[in-house]
């Protein structure tokens, strides 16, 4: 199966919702590919539903393929980075939604997504103010 997940920089820190569905914990923003969409179009599509934000300067970072990564089954993820605009507020299976800094991150972190975000940090130096 085929997601996208997107890292979202907003103010000093990143996007995350808390998943009303299991698994359980909090995510980086994402979801199922519908058919005839484009990758982008379905980080666009997410980021609205689940967090009410507009992306800005969405840019590809990098695919996570481990059979392991999804417990629900086999998943591919397109990952991407981008700038939020507008103000979060969760909705669809978010819980909620809320702006973690890098040394605050939440202890239960969904799928591989604590993973994806070290590889994040690690490429970018950390998020600067």
């Amino acid at each position: 199966m085929l997601t996208i997940d997107i890292i979202i920089e907003y103010g000093n820190g990143i996007v995350l919702v808390q998943r009303k569905n299991p698994p359980y914990g909090w995510a980086i923003p994402g979801g199922f590919v519908d058919y005839g969409e484009t990758v982008e179009e379905a980080a666009e599509r997410e980021t609205r539903e689940e967090t009410s934000l507009e992306l800005e300067e969405l840019t590809q970072f990098h695919v996570y393929s481990d059979s392991n990564r999804d417990p629900r089954g086999h998943t591919i993820s397109v990952v991407f980075t981008a700038k939020g605009r507008g103000t979060p507020a969760a909705g669809d299976d978010a819980k909620q939604v809320r702006v973690f800094r890098e040394e605050g991150l939440p202890e239960e972190i969904a799928f591989d997504h604590r993973q994806i975000l070290n590889d994040f940090f690690a490429a970018k130096g950390g998020i600067q103010e």
